[in-house]
């Protein structure tokens, strides 16, 4: 277990001085700022925010609230919450770019549409503890803090710092009611109450911290609240911080995949750039330490070729284009290859302004993408390369690439956030093109986060590269794990080799030999092949293998569309059942990962070796 370093509580408690004002970006009213942006860039923002115009809120009724605990929907009522929220985004950031009051009256429908919502918390999350379930309606009275209650309350500030102005010339009331919202909603709950998210003593953190935390100290330090509560939220929000990066090794692995390092990372690298700003300067170098600099160089390190992204957990592969927040990160971190390869992805995607639900509800991300836009979409640094080879330990997360090849292999244990049951697992990615893949999650449902979370297929070690061991799966728990991993890193090969055996609910043996399941996975870079061989004393060995291109068997060859020629030894083709499946990809979640089905060939074990070159 990580020692817990109070290096930001430290920094925050050393700090006498006033805290100073936020001011991110310029207030609408500062026409300058507004007036230079590209007119490409403002004409974006404008025909969004048009598209929004006499704008019907959509209604959300309590039986929609509570769709979730009846029966398990969480979709249907997030698209309408979703909904209210990007439009009143795109309105905002229209009017600030126009500022001829043509949009004001759609924001000011939408902010009291969202202060007269009974909880700015999801069903999903409307509970006062940990893992518990969840309360069927809010209590006005007693608002609950989750990620998108503390997004909604960084929203309303950000507008009100942006059109606080323009709000006051229709009524003074508006802001005013936005002040008392926030105040009861979002700070007071936050210095009175304990939410687990913001952490005590070796309490396990995850993404939840830093994403919460960011967006309060947002309100906070955008609103006009005094310097008593500002200290508060300055000292806790440090506290917060600390706790969350108790979890991160040094080498500053997200064991949640690359799409959490956008609510992880990032949102701790916002949060200290925040608390360094209005401390001026007294975080600066905590922005240097090795940790923070790997949890910054992560991201590009997990990037495969385009889109694609090396993924595990519920980590999709397509994770999103980096962008100004990476660049920023690479920035603060003094880490130019990173600002290069975060400004070269930008450019890929056409800059950008929001790239996912998350994003598109947060103005605060908006508007930072808009004043930053011509600095990274200029900015010529030499990008950096991905490390050819690199381990992290504190994952377990091996990843080794070729000219043509790209290859992570997940060794660890199973109980990592978002956790799958996919100890040794691999991907495979060649010419840039998915060849064997992980699936990813399907939409969450109430399902997905309770007890029989590994009821859902693709959270199985079935439908992952692994195999099935006397008829079992591997389980979910610290406990089981790899074992006595090696890894091997040189100029032509690299490689990692490791007990298996240990993540499966494998009885003891009656007899005095100790049973074993030995995975190692080489990787020839002159050759361009990669070799993996288990070896193992079990009788009853099914080994599954998830393609993205259509597969074909024939004698020990294994085709993989047209993308690579797969030999093999000691296993032939299930029989029984078919030995290979189609995995339809119907749900919506997936089907933004995944262009079209995917496939499962499973091989039966016939000796004790079995041996696959992928070439």
């Amino acid at each position: 277990m990580n020692e817990i370093k109070m290096r930001l509580k430290q920094t925050a408690e050393a700090y006498r001085g006033p805290l100073a004002q936020y001011a991110p970006f310029p207030p609408a009213a500062q026409r300058e700022s507004f007036e230079t942006l590209p007119p490409a860039l403002r004409e974006r923002v404008l025909r969004e925010g048009e598209t929004y115009l006499d704008y019907q809120y959509p209604q959300i009724f309590a039986t929609d609230y509570l769709r979730f605990v009846r029966t398990g929907n969480r979709v249907a009522y997030e698209d309408l919450y979703f909904a209210r929220r990007h439009a009143l985004c795109a309105l905002a950031a229209a009017e600030c770019v126009e500022h001829k009051g043509r949009f004001l009256d759609d924001i000011v429908n939408g902010i009291f549409v969202l202060c007269e919502e009974s909880g700015w918390q999801l069903p999903p999350h409307n509970t006062y503890l940990r893992d518990q379930p969840q309360l069927p309606l809010p209590d006005n009275a007693r608002p609950v803090l989750d990620l998108f209650a503390c997004e909604t309350g960084a929203l309303l500030a950000c507008i009100t710092y942006l059109l606080r102005q323009e709000l006051d010339g229709i009524s003074p009331f508006i802001t005013a009611r936005i002040q008392r919202e926030l105040s009861q909603r979002i700070m007071t709950p936050y210095l009175e109450e304990h939410f687990w998210w913001m952490g005590q003593g070796w309490e396990p953190m995850c993404n939840w911290t830093a994403w919460c935390t960011e967006n309060v100290l947002l309100t906070a330090c955008l609103g006009t609240y005094d310097e008593a509560i500002r200290r508060r939220v300055f000292a806790k929000a440090a506290q917060s911080l600390d706790y969350f990066l108790k979890d991160y090794g040094e080498d500053g692995c997200c064991d949640e995949g690359a799409q959490y390092y956008r609510h992880a990372g990032l949102c701790l690298c916002n949060a200290m750039e925040i608390l360094n700003t209005i401390s001026n300067g007294a975080f600066a170098p905590l922005f240097e330490t090795d940790k923070i600099r790997n949890i910054a160089a992560y991201i590009m390190n997990v990037h495969v070729a385009d889109k694609y992204y090396f993924n595990f957990a519920d980590c999709s592969p397509i994770a999103g284009r980096a962008g100004v927040q990476e660049y920023l990160f690479g920035k603060y971190t003094r880490q130019p290859g990173l600002m290069a390869f975060a400004a070269e992805d930008f450019r890929a995607s056409g800059g950008e302004l929001y790239s996912d639900e998350v994003s598109r509800i947060s103005l605060y991300h908006r508007f930072r993408n808009l004043f930053c836009w011509e600095e990274v979409h200029s900015y010529q640094g030499v990008a950096e390369t991905a490390c050819r080879d690199i381990f992290y330990p504190s994952v377990g997360l091996f990843l080794s690439r070729s000219n043509a090849l790209a290859l992570a292999v997940k060794a660890g244990d199973n109980a990592d956030n978002h956790n799958h049951n996919d100890t040794g697992s691999f991907t495979l990615y060649k010419n840039g093109q998915p060849l064997f893949v992980d699936i990813g999650v399907e939409s969450y449902t109430q399902k997905t986060f309770s007890e029989r979370r590994y009821e859902i297929w693709t959270m199985q070690s079935g439908y992952h590269n692994l195999p099935t061991l006397m008829g079992l799966d591997q389980r979910d728990g610290s406990q089981y794990r790899a074992t006595d991993v090696s890894t091997c890193c040189g100029d032509d090969t690299a490689s990692i080799s490791m007990e298996l055996l240990t993540a499966y609910p494998i009885p003891p043996s009656p007899t005095a030999d100790v049973p074993s399941y030995r995975r190692s996975i080489i990787i020839d870079k002159k050759r361009e092949t990669v070799m993996l061989k288990d070896t193992t004393g079990l009788s009853d060995v099914i080994l599954n293998f998830i393609t993205y291109e259509k597969p074909s068997l024939n004698h020990g060859q294994l085709h993989i569309g047209s993308l690579a020629d797969i030999s093999f030894s000691g296993a032939c083709p299930l029989t029984g059942s078919p030995a290979i499946e189609v995995l339809p990809i119907t749900d919506e979640r997936l089907k933004k990962a995944w262009d079209h089905d995917l496939y499962r060939v499973r091989l039966r074990m016939t000796g004790n070796e079995f041996t696959m070159e992928i070439r």
